[in-house]
């Protein structure tokens, strides 16, 4: 009996599958983001998105290897699936570039709030 009451209680400790995911993690995911509309925009010739997607990760991504490599394997990642694809695959220039404001908003938001984390006394 004191076994499974051993057992129960270790269950309760940990938690649950849809808590939050740490700051880290989701800054995590908005660099592979943005490497993945690098990409798409290597492969379709969108010169100057890909030229704004580098700014954008150099101004607010951490300057970590564990961001870069994020950012550089998503990036490969999209540009080989991209040219898989028939270039009509493509998006125009300018639903491309509505794309990629959502996803730099995205980006500054979520390392302004961990910088401000970072600040916090």
């Amino acid at each position: 009996m004191k076994f499974f009451a051993l057992i129960l209680f270790v269950l309760c400790l940990v938690p649950p599958a849809t808590a939050a995911e740490p700051a880290a993690d989701i800054g995590l995911a908005e660099v592979g983001v943005m490497g993945r509309l690098n990409g798409q925009a290597l492969a379709c010739s969108h010169m100057e998105a890909v030229s704004r997607i580098k700014a954008l990760i150099i101004k607010f991504a951490p300057k970590s290897r564990r961001y870069g490599e994020a950012f550089e394997t998503a990036t490969n990642d999209e540009y080989l699936a991209q040219a898989r694809k028939d270039k009509t695959a493509c998006p125009d220039a300018t639903a491309f570039s509505e794309q990629l404001d959502e996803a730099a908003k995205r980006l500054q938001t979520v390392f302004a709030i961990n910088a401000n984390d970072k600040n916090a006394p």
